[in-house]
Protein backbone atom coordinates (compact mmCIF):
# COMPACT_ATOMS: atom_id res chain seq x y z
CA UNK A 1 0.00 0.00 0.00
CA UNK A 2 1.50 3.20 -0.64
CA UNK A 3 2.11 6.04 1.73
CA UNK A 4 -0.77 8.34 0.58
CA UNK A 5 -2.71 5.09 0.69
CA UNK A 6 -1.88 4.62 4.19
CA UNK A 7 -2.79 8.09 5.30
CA UNK A 8 -6.16 7.41 3.86
CA UNK A 9 -6.90 4.35 5.50
CA UNK A 10 -5.61 6.10 8.70
CA UNK A 11 -7.60 8.90 8.28
CA UNK A 12 -10.78 6.76 7.48
CA UNK A 13 -9.84 4.66 10.41
CA UNK A 14 -9.85 7.57 12.37
CA UNK A 15 -13.12 9.08 11.33
CA UNK A 16 -14.84 6.14 11.62
CA UNK A 17 -13.80 5.59 15.36
CA UNK A 18 -15.97 9.62 15.68
CA UNK A 19 -18.89 7.38 14.88
CA UNK A 20 -18.41 4.37 16.25
CA UNK A 21 -17.83 6.02 20.09
CA UNK A 22 -21.37 6.92 20.67
CA UNK A 23 -22.64 4.24 19.14
CA UNK A 24 -20.60 2.12 21.73
CA UNK A 25 -21.17 4.26 24.78
CA UNK A 26 -20.16 2.58 27.96
CA UNK A 27 -18.71 -0.17 25.71
CA UNK A 28 -14.64 -0.42 25.73
CA UNK A 29 -13.16 -0.06 21.77
CA UNK A 30 -10.38 -3.10 21.23
CA UNK A 31 -7.81 -2.09 19.24
CA UNK A 32 -4.96 -4.20 18.23
CA UNK A 33 -1.74 -3.32 15.91
CA UNK A 34 -0.16 -5.56 13.50
CA UNK A 35 3.22 -5.51 11.32
CA UNK A 36 2.14 -6.72 7.36
CA UNK A 37 5.93 -6.98 6.54
CA UNK A 38 6.34 -8.89 9.20
CA UNK A 39 3.27 -11.05 8.53
CA UNK A 40 4.85 -11.26 4.94
CA UNK A 41 7.53 -12.52 5.55
CA UNK A 42 7.05 -15.08 8.34
CA UNK A 43 3.66 -17.25 6.88
CA UNK A 44 4.26 -20.24 5.03
CA UNK A 45 2.79 -18.81 1.75
CA UNK A 46 4.43 -15.64 2.26
CA UNK A 47 8.01 -16.95 2.22
CA UNK A 48 6.83 -18.69 -1.37
CA UNK A 49 5.70 -15.72 -2.62
CA UNK A 50 8.57 -13.61 -1.36
CA UNK A 51 11.13 -16.51 -2.35
CA UNK A 52 9.03 -16.42 -6.05
CA UNK A 53 9.73 -12.71 -6.59
CA UNK A 54 13.09 -12.71 -5.77
CA UNK A 55 14.27 -16.02 -7.83
CA UNK A 56 11.41 -13.99 -10.83
CA UNK A 57 14.12 -10.90 -10.36
CA UNK A 58 17.87 -13.30 -9.69
CA UNK A 59 16.79 -14.29 -13.39
CA UNK A 60 16.65 -11.19 -14.91
CA UNK A 61 19.76 -10.21 -13.04
CA UNK A 62 21.69 -12.98 -14.59
CA UNK A 63 20.47 -12.43 -18.16
CA UNK A 64 21.76 -8.57 -17.09
CA UNK A 65 25.10 -9.55 -15.94
CA UNK A 66 25.51 -11.53 -19.32
CA UNK A 67 24.67 -8.81 -21.01
CA UNK A 68 26.78 -6.90 -19.49
CA UNK A 69 29.78 -9.15 -19.82
CA UNK A 70 29.19 -9.41 -23.48
CA UNK A 71 29.58 -5.45 -23.58
CA UNK A 72 32.57 -5.40 -21.54
CA UNK A 73 34.07 -7.91 -23.63
CA UNK A 74 33.41 -5.70 -27.01
CA UNK A 75 34.89 -2.62 -25.35
CA UNK A 76 38.00 -4.04 -24.40
CA UNK A 77 37.96 -5.90 -27.88
CA UNK A 78 37.86 -2.01 -29.02
CA UNK A 79 40.25 -0.61 -27.05
CA UNK A 80 42.95 -3.44 -27.28
CA UNK A 81 46.25 -1.92 -28.73
CA UNK A 82 47.16 -5.22 -30.51
CA UNK A 83 44.21 -5.59 -32.24
CA UNK A 84 45.13 -4.72 -35.49
CA UNK A 85 41.66 -3.58 -36.76
CA UNK A 86 41.34 -2.01 -40.18
CA UNK A 87 39.10 1.55 -40.06
CA UNK A 88 35.95 -0.32 -41.11
CA UNK A 89 36.51 -3.30 -39.13
CA UNK A 90 36.35 -0.67 -36.02
CA UNK A 91 33.92 1.59 -37.29
CA UNK A 92 31.37 -1.60 -37.58
CA UNK A 93 32.48 -2.62 -33.86
CA UNK A 94 31.56 0.43 -32.69
CA UNK A 95 28.16 0.34 -33.98
CA UNK A 96 28.09 -3.06 -32.85
CA UNK A 97 28.60 -1.96 -29.10
CA UNK A 98 26.46 1.13 -29.69
CA UNK A 99 23.83 -1.29 -30.79
CA UNK A 100 23.87 -3.65 -27.71
CA UNK A 101 24.09 -0.64 -25.44
CA UNK A 102 20.84 0.18 -26.78
CA UNK A 103 19.55 -2.59 -26.37
CA UNK A 104 21.20 -3.67 -23.11
CA UNK A 105 19.36 -0.48 -21.29
CA UNK A 106 16.18 -1.06 -22.99
CA UNK A 107 16.18 -5.06 -21.58
CA UNK A 108 17.15 -3.56 -18.38
CA UNK A 109 14.29 -1.06 -18.54
CA UNK A 110 11.71 -4.15 -19.35
CA UNK A 111 13.35 -5.91 -16.51
CA UNK A 112 12.91 -2.97 -14.11
CA UNK A 113 9.52 -2.76 -14.77
CA UNK A 114 8.66 -6.48 -15.09
CA UNK A 115 10.32 -6.75 -11.72
CA UNK A 116 8.05 -3.72 -10.22
CA UNK A 117 4.94 -4.87 -11.56
CA UNK A 118 5.18 -8.51 -10.16
CA UNK A 119 6.30 -7.34 -6.71
CA UNK A 120 2.96 -4.74 -6.77
CA UNK A 121 0.83 -7.74 -7.79
CA UNK A 122 2.40 -10.08 -5.03
CA UNK A 123 2.31 -7.19 -2.64
CA UNK A 124 -1.40 -6.28 -3.55
CA UNK A 125 -2.92 -9.85 -3.39
CA UNK A 126 -1.15 -10.48 0.15
CA UNK A 127 -2.36 -7.73 1.42
CA UNK A 128 -5.82 -8.70 0.49
CA UNK A 129 -5.22 -12.13 2.22
CA UNK A 130 -3.54 -10.86 5.34
CA UNK A 131 -6.66 -8.00 5.46
CA UNK A 132 -8.98 -11.09 5.58
CA UNK A 133 -6.70 -12.40 8.18
CA UNK A 134 -6.68 -9.77 10.33
CA UNK A 135 -10.43 -9.21 10.19
CA UNK A 136 -11.02 -12.92 10.93
CA UNK A 137 -8.64 -12.34 14.35
CA UNK A 138 -10.60 -9.10 15.59
CA UNK A 139 -14.17 -11.00 15.03
CA UNK A 140 -12.75 -14.01 16.87
CA UNK A 141 -11.36 -11.69 19.53
CA UNK A 142 -13.11 -8.78 19.46
CA UNK A 143 -11.06 -5.98 18.31
CA UNK A 144 -13.31 -2.98 16.76
CA UNK A 145 -10.17 -2.34 14.45
CA UNK A 146 -6.58 -3.77 14.08
CA UNK A 147 -4.29 -1.51 12.65
CA UNK A 148 -0.99 -1.61 10.46
CA UNK A 149 2.41 -0.30 12.49
CA UNK A 150 4.08 0.56 9.17
CA UNK A 151 7.78 0.75 9.10
CA UNK A 152 10.22 3.07 9.13
CA UNK A 153 10.66 2.28 5.02
CA UNK A 154 7.36 4.01 4.63
CA UNK A 155 5.42 5.38 6.49
CA UNK A 156 4.91 4.40 10.35
CA UNK A 157 1.19 4.83 11.17
CA UNK A 158 1.33 3.97 14.81
CA UNK A 159 3.55 5.80 16.67
CA UNK A 160 3.28 4.19 20.25
CA UNK A 161 1.22 1.33 21.13
CA UNK A 162 1.68 -1.36 24.29
CA UNK A 163 3.02 -4.27 23.17
CA UNK A 164 -0.24 -6.50 24.70
CA UNK A 165 -1.81 -5.06 22.06
CA UNK A 166 0.50 -6.29 19.36
CA UNK A 167 -1.90 -9.05 17.20
CA UNK A 168 1.38 -9.77 14.62
CA UNK A 169 1.16 -13.50 15.68
CA UNK A 170 -2.44 -13.96 15.85
CA UNK A 171 -2.68 -12.98 12.67
CA UNK A 172 0.07 -14.58 10.65
CA UNK A 173 -1.92 -18.19 12.21
CA UNK A 174 -5.15 -17.35 11.41
CA UNK A 175 -3.35 -16.60 7.25
CA UNK A 176 -1.32 -19.59 7.70
CA UNK A 177 -4.64 -21.38 8.28
CA UNK A 178 -6.49 -19.59 5.77
CA UNK A 179 -3.36 -19.96 2.99
CA UNK A 180 -2.52 -23.33 3.27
Amino acid sequence: MTSAGRVIVVAVALSLAQWVQPLYAGEAIRVGVMDQQLVMERTKAGKLALEEVKGYSMTRQKIIHADEQELKDLDQSLQDPNAKLTDQARQEKEEQLRSKMEAYQRRLQEFNREVQQKQREMVAEYARKIAAAAQAVAQKDGYTAIFDKGNEALIRIVLYHQPGLDVTESVIREFDRQNP
